[in-house]
């Protein structure tokens, strides 16, 4: 690493999977040295988007803080933040609220190791059920303990909703904010779009109402209209990659997201990579009678056999879920309708909806890139939290000068077994 580089602040990502928060921190001009995560499919696929930093492939009840450092260029240098987002089925008002679920306990683990690695500053993401019911007590001394290992917390803790800070997506999540007894709290990020209109039912589309005279967020239509259309491309059906002609690109979203604009508080890495392959966008082989009903279905609503929802093109995404994999039954959650086509969309049109630029990659299968994305913090938001916790620092972000080759495709088509096996895992 340059020196250059190295006057960038540091961080870690606990929980990453395939890399949202990271990402969004990288934008905000963190250098995420090591990440924990413990999919080994996630794994590599973190290690193909930020082959720059070390993720360490485990299980987060087993790591210590030392070794974190020790498996990192991190060493003895002071960390500037802890981030990451635990899997929340247990707090989620979608499944049982199970106060008892041990997955609940993983919350304790981040704060074990915030209290280990002792960073200036901590992000912890969640669902907003953990702030509702009987987990609301479970936050409440989740923060007392904060305090016991020398760290303020935000008590007025928000629940951020995605859309307010340009992601096309209604998607609210919570954000609890700290920072060690000698320092300042960061402020939470203004939003910098607002939610026009939010198409449940066509016939009756909920409205928020605009009080900063701030810019609507990007529409879906925005965000997927340019990309090519996967049932003109036969080679769709068999790999996640193609050559492809894309639409005349109108939208500025979607232009940012192509490479065309870029952000002018962008501090990510540079990326290389062709931008006439569209990517991630394995075809689903639907059966006429499913895209018969799909077609029949209107814009803003759900098909009735199925229950997915049919995106509306001019509104944004319903909030992208990831389901859960195999050691907890395989759900897949219904993926939305394509607003024109009549098929589910692919994972590059949910990962433009999440806010992932056209060069992040996704494993090559359906099953675990939508779970990829569906599970991730979308860049965008993690970005404007990011820069909060930069300005709270009092660093001034910048960009590095190092550009980025395109990674090893085997890490995005690994199996589990191979996945375990390969030789990116830093730790056994």
């Amino acid at each position: 690493m340059s020196s250059y580089e190295k006057q960038r602040p540091i961080a870690v990502d606990l929980f990453a999977g395939a890399g949202g928060m990271t990402l969004g921190f990288e934008q905000a001009g963190f250098d995420v040295l090591a990440a924990v995560e413990i999919d080994p499919i996630h794994c590599a696929t973190h290690k193909f988007n930020f082959p720059m930093w070390s993720i360490l492939c485990k299980d987060i009840t087993k790591i210590s803080g030392s070794e974190i450092r020790n498996n990192s260029s991190i060493g003895d240098r002071e960390i500037d933040a802890v981030i990451g987002g635990s899997p929340c089925q247990g707090f989620s008002t979608m499944g049982k609220r199970d106060v008892g679920d041990p997955r609940n306990s993983l919350i304790y683990h981040f704060q074990r190791l915030v209290g280990e690695l002792k960073p200036k500053y901590f992000v912890m993401e969640n669902v907003p059920g953990l702030a509702a019911g009987k987990h609301k007590e479970l936050l409440h001394i989740l923060i007392d303990d904060y305090r016991k290992i020398g760290y303020r917390v935000e008590e007025n803790y928000q629940i951020l909703n995605a859309a307010n800070y340009g992601v096309p997506q209604d998607r609210k999540r919570l954000f609890l904010i700290g920072c060690r007894q000698d320092l300042e709290l960061p402020k939470y990020p203004d939003p910098i779009t607002y939610l026009s209109k939010v198409y449940v039912k066509s016939s009756n589309s909920t409205r928020y109402k605009n009080h900063r005279n701030l810019p609507p967020v990007p529409t879906v239509w925005d965000a997927i209209r340019d990309l090519p259309e996967v049932e003109n491309y036969q080679e769709l059906l068999e790999r996640d990659w193609v050559k492809a002609k894309y639409r005349e690109c109108e939208s500025y979203y979607a232009r940012l997201l192509r490479g065309i604009e870029s952000w002018k508080d962008d501090f990510s890495y540079t990326r290389e990579y062709d931008r006439q392959i569209l990517s991630s966008s394995l075809r689903t082989k639907h059966s006429q009678e499913c895209r018969e009903r799909f077609a029949a279905v209107a814009q803003g609503e759900k098909e009735p056999i199925g229950r997915f929802y049919k995106l509306h093109q001019e509104g944004v995404c319903n909030t992208l879920r990831a389901g859960t994999d195999g050691s907890r039954g395989a759900y897949t959650s219904p993926r939305p309708i394509h607003p024109i086509a009549p098929r589910c969309i692919t994972v590059r049109e949910g990962a433009r909806l999440h806010s992932y630029p056209d060069w992040f990659r996704f494993h090559v299968t359906k099953w675990h890139g939508f779970r990829q994305v569906g599970n991730s913090v979308p860049p965008l938001l993690a970005k404007a939290v990011g820069a909060q916790i930069m300005k709270a620092l009092d660093v001034k972000p910048r960009s590095p000068n190092l550009k980025l080759s395109k990674g090893d495709d085997l890490l995005l088509q690994l199996n589990l077994t191979a996945a375990k096996k390969h030789e990116f895992l830093n730790l056994s």
